[in-house]
């Protein structure tokens, strides 16, 4: 059998994983073993943290419609209700923009819907 010289993929392999763990602390940037487990628990991490991110902006997002609606002596979900009566189409991300940037246009559309 003749012998297989692995240089340029097993340096490139290499390469790869500790270009991605650049910035980690300690051994976890330097040595391949210890940064190739650390990389793989941080894309673990960065999956799950995509899918989180949706979940805490809804929270956040519900949060100030609820503070705003309640200026107006209304809360949360009586005014979602009422968007959904009126046929409003109007998602939560836009009526908290409303909220935070536009309060006289969220005061004139509880108004339309309550």
């Amino acid at each position: 059998m003749t012998r297989v010289k692995r240089g340029n993929v097993a340096r490139k392999r290499r390469k790869k994983i500790l270009k991605l763990a650049k910035g980690y602390r300690g051994a976890h940037s330097g040595l391949f073993r210890t940064s190739k487990q650390q990389v793989m628990k941080a894309l673990r991490y960065s999956y799950v943290g995509r899918k989180n991110r949706k979940r805490e902006f809804r929270s956040l997002w519900i949060c100030r419609i609820n503070a705003a609606a309640r200026n107006n002596d209304i809360n949360y979900s009586t005014f979602i209700y009422l968007l959904k009566q009126a046929h409003v189409g109007l998602n939560r991300k836009i009526l908290a923009q409303m909220a935070v940037l536009d309060p006289i246009s969220f005061n004139k559309l509880v108004n339309y819907v309550g």
